[in-house]
């Protein structure tokens, strides 16, 4: 299609676990709606979306990657997802470009932690949802026993929209045109007789044709309640498919392009203008005559291409002669050349309307998640942030080659500017730069673009904890700084308070003083002074946080009080409120899902114990393999990888979340600070 609107556009996301076919889907679809000749191999290399070479190599989708379709006077733009834990930032960061996030299930494996994940995502997103089930022709499934559990799961909204029939290979549907044929599970009418039941609940005048008039209800009737359904998350349909067969896929085109919400119908993006307790939500119009709005919800750094901005036009219409502004920037750029991506494929295009997913290259200041417009009224204008998982798998880099550092430099903000769960960080105490991902393989995958991509030797090893440091009582702390070295001195004198906050509070500063005991100009340097005690840590050398530090007196030299006076003043004052005030080191606490045999649950339950670990629960899955869900110390998983291997066969795998901190045993505190003050002697 050379020309459609807003109405016409269909986004959608396709999110899940690795292996549930994710790629393979889009290949089908692409098929056939005439878009590729033949469907391409996963396992062959060839498949529109998994271009990367070290996606071949694995044969699993690193990163998102786009492509559309036309079908039914439609035009559907596909969003691959990676399904990795590992990736997950990846995925998540995708749905803010679309209005429905299908979430794909492998019939095999049935629901795991990405299907549980992502689905919880795109709840929180307001995002409409459909679960395809694919893979229905596999050997040893219960396809009427899976759709139980995803009804257990997410709940009764989630129902069939066609069924399965003659062992999978091919699909009934139950909505539009319902027949009587046999299916491989419940039936046609049955199916049809509780998605209409479900979608009448939110049209009341629909609702009283249906029950009290007795009227069969058309498709057509059925349509604007429906996605209003989608809307409220009321109806969450089910569709089966058997990617690699092509079995369901008419079916699913048809659902796609026939229900699901185009811009104007999905629920509106959350858009707010202004800062901090002054945001307030905007509404954003699909609307081509109005001011130019987009979001840019992926950024591509290529070395022979430049940076490419991938963005969702939300409002107002963009071309190749549109002048943009990044965000509150004053100075503008012109886009000059507009894009639609096809997997790696870029294809110039003469202009974009609400609901396209386009690119744009060479624009240096273009970020993530930043907002394009062409009107200085939406200066302030953003998404509400995405709730993306805490990058806490770290490693510790430098280069190989003395010289590299700049070029290290360089490509690590690269990187970490197309990744939200990427992060790098300088960690000055131990004087160490250390990378953080959401796993060993996020981080493995990174390196190699280090070295292939960016050329860049580099060396790892395993990083310090970020430990914190905090007090767990109230104290006092009080010191004078007066120094006289001849001529004009210093003086400042500090009493203060201090105080813990609740977990994750952070740190506040009060100014108490009353009578002018202390001018109003000197308050500042006394709160520089504490802050560099909670820069550089009292105890261990480690961050503070989460502590209130009032300052209610101190006295002050009409001639020698001077600002460097009363911030050394304020730091010492801290630090004698801090030894009084019972101060413990914090460590950071994750929750660790461990996927295994059955048959290795006693070792790595013994294990995990030894590492201050405890299991949560354990739920055993097809194929004899259990999940094992518990909460650990970051500092006892160094080396847990080899080790989880090696007590499995090589077959476990594992991933991390951040859940709290908590506060270490005394005997690791100890073993801190004694190390601390050596280092400082």
């Amino acid at each position: 299609m050379s020309d459609y609107n807003a109405e016409d556009v269909r986004n959608i996301a396709l999110v899940g676990h690795a292996g549930c076919g994710k790629t393979t889907l889009v290949e089908a679809l692409l098929a056939a709606t005439g878009v590729i000749p033949t469907p391409g191999s996963v396992t062959k290399g060839n498949t529109v979306c998994d271009f990367d070479p070290m996606e071949k190599e694995l044969q699993h989708s690193l990163d998102s990657a786009i492509t559309s379709f036309d079908a039914q006077d439609k035009h559907v733009n596909l969003i691959d997802t990676p399904g990795y834990p590992d990736f997950l930032g990846r995925s998540i960061s995708v749905l803010p470009a679309v209005e429905t996030a299908a979430i794909v299930i492998n019939a095999q494996a049935g629901i795991e932690p990405m299907t549980l994940r992502m689905m919880k995502a795109a709840d929180n997103r307001n995002l409409c949802r459909m679960i395809i089930v694919n893979q229905i022709d596999a050997a040893e499934i219960d396809l009427a026993q899976l759709t139980e559990q995803i009804r257990e799961t997410f709940g009764p909204e989630c129902l069939p929209i066609n069924l399965p029939a003659e062992g999978g290979t091919r699909v009934v549907d139950c909505f539009f045109q319902p027949s009587g044929m046999a299916t491989d599970f419940s039936s046609v009418a049955e199916a049809h007789s509780q998605i209409v039941d479900q979608v009448v609940e939110v049209d009341e005048e629909l609702m009283e044709v249906f029950l009290e008039q007795g009227q069969e209800l058309k498709p057509e009737q059925l349509h604007d309640p429906f996605e209003e359904a989608l809307r409220e998350a009321h109806l969450i349909p089910i569709c089966y498919v058997s990617a690699a067969t092509g079995a369901g896929i008419p079916e699913l085109i048809e659902i796609i392009t026939r229900l699901m919400p185009n811009p104007a119908e999905g629920n509106p993006p959350p858009f707010l203008k202004g800062e901090g307790a002054d945001m307030t939500p905007v509404t954003v119009s699909p609307e081509p005559g109005l001011h130019a709005i987009a979001h840019v919800f992926k950024i591509i750094n290529d070395p022979f291409r430049g940076k490419l901005g991938i963005f969702r036009v939300h409002q107002g219409r963009i071309t190749p002669q549109s002048q943009l502004l990044i965000g509150d920037a004053r100075k503008p750029f012109k886009v000059n050349h507009l894009f639609r991506l096809h997997g790696s494929e870029q294809i110039e295009v003469p202009a974009g309307v609400p609901g396209d997913i386009l690119a744009v290259s060479r624009v240096d200041d273009i970020h993530f998640d930043a907002v394009l417009h062409d009107s200085h009224d939406e200066d302030h204008f953003h998404l509400s942030s995405l709730e993306c998982p805490v990058p806490l798998f770290g490693l510790a880099i430098h280069t190989a080659k003395r010289g590299d550092e700049q070029k290290l430099t360089d490509a690590l903000h690269k990187l970490e500017a197309e990744d939200p769960c990427f992060h790098v960080e300088h960690n000055a105490s131990a004087n160490e730069t250390v990378m953080r991902g959401l796993g060993e393989l996020h981080l493995r995958v990174l390196l190699r673009r280090l070295a292939e991509q960016y050329h860049v030797e580099v060396e790892t090893h395993p990083p310090s904890i970020p430990y914190r440091e905090t007090i767990t009582a109230n104290a006092e702390g009080h010191h004078r700084h007066k120094k006289q070295t001849g001529g004009a001195g210093q003086f400042g004198e500090v009493y203060l308070r201090i105080e813990p906050l609740e977990r994750g509070a952070g740190f506040e500063f009060v100014d108490a003083v009353v009578g002018g005991v202390i001018p109003g100009n000197f308050i500042p340097s006394i709160e520089k002074g504490v802050r560099q005690v909670l820069e550089e840590g009292a105890v261990a050398g480690y961050p503070m946080h989460d502590i209130r530090v009032t300052v209610y007196d101190g006295k002050f030299h009409p001639v020698d009080s001077k600002d460097i006076a009363f911030a050394t003043a304020g730091r010492k004052a801290f630090i004698d409120a801090v030894e009084k005030a019972r101060p413990a080191i914090l460590e950071p606490i994750v929750k660790i899902r461990i996927t295994a045999q059955g048959t290795a649950m006693g070792d790595l339950a013994g294990d995990l114990s030894s590492r201050r670990g405890r299991i949560n629960g354990s739920d055993s899955k097809s194929r004899g393999r259990i999940v094992i869900e518990g909460e650990v110390p970051l500092a006892e998983l160094n080396g847990y990888d080899a080790r989880l291997k090696a007590l499995t066969g090589g077959e476990g795998t594992y991933s991390i979340e951040f859940s709290h901190y908590d506060t270490v045993p005394g005997a690791i505190q100890k073993q801190l600070s004694d190390a601390y003050q050596r280092a400082e002697d």
